[in-house]
C-alpha cells in the first residue's frame, strides 16, 4: 500500500480514500434520471460520453439518512467513476479533494466512527495529505441493506 495512488473525498464529512485503480475518472454530475423502485441509496442514472452510470450517494449507502430538513446534502457535483462487477457507477461524494500517495500501510480504523464506516472502511491511511479511512468498494457499492441482511441472518 505504501506508495498507491488514492483518490482523497469527502463523504458524510469524513476523509476517504479509494485506490486510483479502482477510479476510472472524475466527472462533473449533469442530470440524474430517477429509477423507479430502486434502493434509496441508488440516486437515478446519468450519462457519460453515451454509457448509462449508476449514481450512488454514499452517504445514503452509508446509511444516512436525509438532512434534518429533507434537502439534500451540499456537494462540489463531482462524482468518481468506478466499475464494479462489469457495472459503472458515479460515486456521488459531498467533495473530491485530491489524488495522492499512501505514506504507509493501512492501519486499524479506531474506534467511534459506528457502524456505517465499520462496514465499508478497511483501515485508517496516512497520506501526503493526511490520514483517511480507506473504503471497501464493493461493501460500498451493496448499500446499507447489506449490513441489515448480514444482521437479520446472524439472528
Amino acid at each position: 500500500m505504501t506508495g498507491d495512488l488514492l483518490v482523497i473525498a469527502q463523504i458524510a464529512g469524513r476523509r476517504c480514500a479509494l485506490s486510483a485503480l479502482d477510479v476510472k475518472s472524475v466527472i462533473e454530475i449533469g442530470t440524474i434520471t430517477p429509477i423507479p423502485r430502486a434502493p434509496v441509496w441508488i440516486a437515478g442514472i446519468t450519462a457519460l460520453r453515451s454509457q448509462a452510470l449508476t449514481v450512488i450517494d454514499c452517504r445514503r449507502a452509508l446509511g444516512f439518512g436525509g438532512g434534518s430538513d429533507g434537502t439534500d446534502w451540499a456537494t462540489d457535483h463531482r462524482a468518481a467513476v468506478v466499475t464494479d462487477g462489469g457495472h459503472s457507477y458515479a460515486l456521488m461524494v459531498d467533495s473530491i479533494e485530491d489524488i495522492t500517495t499512501a505514506a504507509d500501510e493501512a492501519g486499524q480504523v479506531p474506534g467511534g466512527f459506528g457502524p456505517e464506516w465499520s462496514r465499508v472502511a478497511t483501515g485508517m491511511v496516512e497520506t501526503m495529505a493526511g490520514p483517511a479511512l480507506m473504503l471497501d468498494l464493493a461493501a460500498l457499492l451493496a448499500g446499507p441493506e447489506a449490513a441489515r441482511h448480514e444482521i437479520e441472518a446472524a439472528v
